[in-house]
């Protein structure tokens, strides 16, 4: 059987090398190796691979057509999320996709860290901290056991953070496209706009499609708690931020802490110190005491990242062999 060969754009050698290295070796693949995304610059790259690995670059319809054209059979995104393929296209071109899987304890307990830190003003008493300011005026935290959580998306990662916030002992509230029975042992399952009205903390885990973009909005902010808590480790699109801005001015908003935003894209995992942050809304946010941004890390453990790697690859081994992959979803 003809060795498979995966190009690996994206690749990071400081933390995703070593279990590339010893994956490919377990299954059999030739690596090429690219530590940027894929481009009209580099695609070249790929000629004689069967499929290309990816994380978050877009793939949109002229670098699909490439991509057929190097006679590539399948894009494997070392991420849950898929929404920066250009699905469409794909099926235009004869293109499979597959996501990852990982262990959901790394994002669900990021999230529920960010929910703490938010509630106890984290970010305020640190950035005191690092000025020797130890003084107490607008620092008083809110009881975190009291606060009603309202969680939307009970997928993997949503099921993982009810299942450990049940040991607080917080009221849950849960809405979904599918209720899961496991759920309901820990949360009440309610409609998005008694979740929406009923919250002191929203924490989004649902995937970013057409029919939830900017589901958190002017509209659906004006009907929320005052003083609510938001909390986003999934993707950026599910909160307008110009909507956000707004609620946290008018303090409607207590507190936001944000894992994802909007057009992120070329901007986390790069180092740019040095350069004027090419983001206007991402700055000011970043300027509030009461908003933490991280740069979209919530799935970043060991665990986590070597899950990455191996279902990528062993998604295109699948693939290519023709049997029945989990992985894809296009």
């Amino acid at each position: 059987m003809k060795k498979l060969n995966v190009c690996i754009f994206n690749y990071r050698e400081f933390d995703e090398g070593p279990y590339f290295k010893k994956v490919s070796e377990e299954l059999g693949i030739e690596l090429v190796i690219c530590q940027e995304g894929p481009s009209g610059k580099n695609l070249d790259l790929a000629k004689g691979c069967q499929c290309i690995s990816i994380i978050t670059t877009p793939v949109d319809a002229s670098l699909m057509q490439k991509l057929h054209e190097l006679g590539i059979k399948m894009i494997s995104t070392r991420t849950i999320g898929f929404d920066h393929i250009d699905l469409e296209a794909a099926k235009k071109y004869d293109i499979h996709i597959s996501n990852a899987t990982y262990s959901t304890n790394g994002v669900a307990d990021y999230a529920i860290m960010l929910m703490m830190m938010a509630s106890r003003k984290m970010k305020h008493i640190m950035q005191r901290a690092a000025i020797q300011d130890f003084s107490l005026p607008g620092l008083q935290g809110r009881e975190f056991a009291s606060l009603t959580i309202g969680i939307v998306g009970t997928g993997r990662i949503g099921q993982t953070v009810i299942r450990h916030l049940s040991g607080f002992g917080n009221p849950i509230l849960a809405c979904s496209l599918y209720e899961c029975d496991e759920v309901k042992k820990y949360a009440r399952y309610v409609s998005l706009e008694e979740l929406l009205r009923e919250s002191d903390i929203i924490s989004l885990h649902a995937p970013l499609d057409e029919s939830n973009y900017h589901m958190i909005n002017q509209e659906s902010i004006a009907t929320m708690k005052e003083q609510v808590i938001l909390v986003n480790t999934a993707r950026g699109g599910l909160i307008d931020t110009d909507a956000l801005l707004d609620g946290l001015e008018s303090e409607k908003i207590g507190a936001a802490a944000l894992d994802v935003i909007e057009d992120e894209f070329a901007l986390y995992y790069n180092d740019l110190k040095s350069e004027v942050l090419k983001n206007r809304k991402l700055a000011i946010l970043k300027s509030y005491p009461n908003v933490i941004v991280t740069p979209h890390m919530a799935f970043y453990t060991d665990q986590d990242v070597h899950d990455m790697v191996y279902s990528s690859l062993k998604s295109c081994q699948l693939e290519m062999q023709g049997e029945k992959n989990p992985w894809r979803v296009g």
